[in-house]
């Protein structure tokens, strides 16, 4: 796996974490959110990690949940918005948990205190955030996957980037290896396990805002 970094940079993570989960449950493996911390920290100053969720608040008990508290927890900043439900067309019922806008926001905000912005998502919303970044001369790299059918990232997102990091080849580096890991598993795409697994709430039904 070969990624470019400084370790003199300031580096922040930013999650887009439906998007993180559909893109490692694409791939087959489940994400050790502490190591994946880990990997980062040793590539330059890490300041922020920063995860992204909508939340359907108005449930008892949040799928989703015991995985935000213990990232919340473990060095990673949460970042929540309660879930929208509405009824499609074909009166499918859909939960909308964009948080594209929160994300956009607070990068532009932190921008001035970084140097290097990593963007774990493959989202082409995202390709003029990215642009808007680098006039601010930072370095922006996107974390997504080609190894799917269709690509999990958008061409033009990945074209924008000043790196593209394949998911795939991290999997070595920050996959879930065994169940002596604490942090609760989400379910295709979450950290380690104290025997129990917990279904991501990051499910297809999401909509796009």
């Amino acid at each position: 796996m070969e990624m470019n970094f400084y370790p003199s940079e300031r580096i922040a993570l930013f999650i887009d974490g439906a998007n993180l989960y559909a893109t490692a449950k694409s791939l087959g493996f489940d994400i050790d959110y502490k190591r994946l911390l880990q990997l980062f920290r040793g590539k330059g100053r890490l300041l922020r990690a920063l995860y992204y969720t909508a939340l359907a608040e108005d449930q008892e008990y949040s799928s989703i949940r015991p995985l935000i508290d213990w990232l919340d927890y473990n060095g990673y900043t949460m970042v929540t918005k309660p879930t929208k439900e509405f009824t499609d067309a074909s009166g499918r019922r859909k939960i909308k948990g964009n948080m594209d806008i929160e994300l956009t926001v607070d990068a532009m905000e932190l921008a001035d205190h970084l140097d290097h912005i990593i963007l774990f998502s493959g989202d082409g919303d995202f390709r003029t955030l990215v642009e808007a970044l680098q006039y601010k001369g930072k370095r922006v790299s996107v974390v997504s996957t080609m190894n799917t059918q269709p690509p999990m990232v958008s061409d033009e997102l990945r074209r924008q980037a000043d790196q593209f990091i394949d998911l795939a080849d991290m999997e070595e580096a920050v996959c879930r290896m065994t169940s002596e890991h604490r942090e609760p598993r989400e379910r295709g795409g979450g950290g380690g396990s104290r025997g129990q697994t917990f279904d991501s709430a990051e499910s297809d039904d999401y909509a796009d805002a």
